[in-house]
């Protein structure tokens, strides 16, 4: 059984909202773009499934954030494995327009004109990334993702 779960726990007109789990233990708010029957590139959240967790070195994100967070960056979270999508990086951001597919760390959220946003996203960042890059270091590099509605 995984140690790292996302589950999902509401949906907007354009959005979905997540809650991420780190040993059974809530550990931040996560944004994706809609579940979709058909994947539409950068605009599609992850299937649900289990995959992969590694760090990667050369993705163009790496060098934007080894200067953004220099004391703590250690390769970008990337979640493997998924049919028909690469380069899935949990990452910052508020909206679901910079999803770009991947998900988006979040603090606490707020919904909008239908959809959900999330904010503080650099702070619950700077938290969970030290976190995931244990479990990955330890070994347990799988991630669940799950709807939970």
């Amino acid at each position: 059984m995984s140690n790292i779960r996302i589950t999902r726990v509401a949906q907007g007109k354009n959005s979905t909202l997540s809650h991420l789990y780190i040993n059974r233990l809530f550990a931040c708010y996560l944004l994706e773009d809609s579940i979709r029957a058909e994947k539409v590139q950068g605009v599609t959240c992850i299937p649900e499934g289990e995959y992969g967790l590694s760090l990667n070195h050369g993705a163009g994100m790496n060098a934007r954030y080894g200067v953004k967070y220099p004391h703590m960056h250690r390769g970008m979270i990337e979640i493997t494995e998924i049919p028909n999508y690469q380069l899935v990086f949990i990452h910052i951001g508020n909206y679901h327009t910079q999803t770009a597919g991947c998900p988006l760390t979040g603090s606490y959220w707020q919904r909008l004109d239908g959809d959900y946003q999330v904010m503080h996203s650099a702070a619950a960042y700077r938290y969970v990334y030290p976190l995931l890059v244990e479990q990955i270091e330890k070994g347990n590099n799988r991630v669940v993702v799950e709807n939970g509605f």
